[in-house]
């Protein structure tokens, strides 16, 4: 492996395993077992833990019990995303993370896993609800992400029509795009989508951009009601010297680049890796590297371990797949010429300066909201909303990343039927006045 930027750095079988899924799914038998260590808890903290309020020892009481499908109803009519939820979310911060086991020195009970149990089951058994009666309103959702999917179902679960705009070529937004591709594994986010659009009354566009393709004032007059699930289309840039060369990307379209193969052996990859940032992205990013082939990654972030918004668990990961974690250095500049980057120069907290060699520089610095409409009231670069997802202008909501909040796709979801159920009965209100 002589050249700087190659495909294929490893056969295709080891590519096949390299990405396999990082927790595989759990057997009936041990289903039941992990259940039964649940404590009932009467003041759940995993349920306060949780953004969609998911009633978790219900849900576990009857995996316990052998109601599987009695489980999934439990989950999904709080998180229709459940199933992705279970694979993607931190839950060791989350309701793992505040598990009673855990203050009694134990292992936290595998909550994701026994979620991803339920739901995979009823994935597999078809839609989980039925439609209410039509109501004649029709509401239109822009963006397919965790937001827009969870808003547009409990609206057509509530017997509105609603009508999905997505601008990329495919729907699903983070989950499709934006997520490592070895939580995902087979398909999993598509296969999640026709999950969701079976309930019905939900019609679906892709290719479809806001402020090019159509307008938010034709909506308005078209629609009931619309709601905005844009989240953030815009990266960060770093403004410093170089950063124009050949072989330094954003980690996001990296991303969504090997999310969209159809062959991991095409996505080219550096012998030496440098990805710039502290999240989640910066993980996905530098871990996929190594899995490609990648024979040095290098992880460089501004602060201390302790400032990282990647969860320990995710820093743990990434330095078991290999991944060098070095902190309190600051990008400079980038050095190289026409065939590409050649070094990261850093400037670490002592002063010294730090040169990392690199075949490709992924930055990973955060992104932006960018595409909403400027008739919309924002706050902290983000659309405005009131709490309840209405937004500045009447018959307009908004939820997810492009609102703020905790940028997790569980947050999304939630934000999303919250919204949902807003609209609901702001269109319901007229009928009781």
């Amino acid at each position: 492996m002589t050249e700087r930027i190659a495909c294929a750095r490893l056969e295709s079988e080891t590519l096949r395993h390299n990405f396999s899924d990082i927790h595989p799914p759990l057997s009936a038998p041990q289903a039941v077992i992990e259940a039964e260590r649940c404590l009932r808890c009467h003041d759940a903290p995993c349920i306060e833990a949780c953004p969609t309020g998911i009633d978790i020892p219900a849900f576990i009481n009857r995996i316990a019990t052998g109601d599987v499908k009695g489980a999934a109803s439990a989950i999904l009519s709080s998180n229709i995303l459940g199933g992705s939820c279970a694979r993607v979310c931190p839950t060791e911060i989350l309701c793992e993370g505040v598990c009673v086991r855990v203050t009694l020195g134990e292992p936290a009970v595998e909550i994701a896993a026994l979620q991803r149990h339920a739901t995979d089951w009823q994935m597999a058994h078809g839609p989980a609800f039925t439609r209410a009666a039509a109501t004649g309103k029709r509401v239109a959702v822009i963006g397919t992400g965790p937001a827009g999917l969870a808003c547009a179902h409990r609206l057509a679960l509530l017997g509105h029509e609603v009508t999905l705009f997505e601008k990329a070529a495919r729907p699903g937004g983070l989950n499709e795009y934006g997520i490592a591709a070895y939580k995902l594994v087979d398909d999993f986010a598509r296969r999640e989508i026709d999950f969701v659009l079976a309930i019905g009354g939900i019609t679906l566009h892709t290719g479809m951009a806001l402020g090019k393709d159509m307008s938010l004032e034709d909506l308005r007059e078209a629609f009931d009601a619309v709601f905005l699930g844009l989240g953030l289309s815009g990266v960060r840039a770093l403004g410093l010297p170089g950063e124009t060369l050949p072989h330094v990307r954003d980690a996001v379209a990296f991303i969504a680049e090997l999310r969209q193969a159809t062959d991991l052996g095409e996505i080219a990859v550096g012998r030496r890796v440098v990805v710039i940032g502290g999240g989640n992205t910066a993980i996905d990013a530098a871990v996929q590297c190594r899995k490609l082939g990648a024979e040095e990654v290098t992880l460089v972030y501004r602060r201390g371990p302790e400032s990282m918004s990647a969860t320990r668990d995710e820093q743990d990961f990434a330095l078991r797949n290999g991944v060098v974690i070095r902190h309190n250095a600051r990008p400079q500049h980038f050095e190289g010429g026409p065939g590409g980057v050649t070094a990261a120069v850093f400037l670490r907290a002592d002063g010294e300066t730090l040169t990392l060699p690199a075949d490709l520089v992924l930055k990973a610095v955060g992104q932006l909201y960018e595409d909403g409409p400027p008739a919309l009231e924002t706050g902290s670069g983000r659309i405005w909303t009131d709490g309840f997802g209405r937004t500045s202008l009447p018959r307009v909501y908004a939820g997810g990343d492009c609102v703020g909040g905790q940028e997790l796709t569980v947050a999304a979801v939630a934000m999303g039927r919250d919204a949902a159920m807003t609209i609901h009965r702001d269109l319901e209100e007229p009928r009781h006045g």
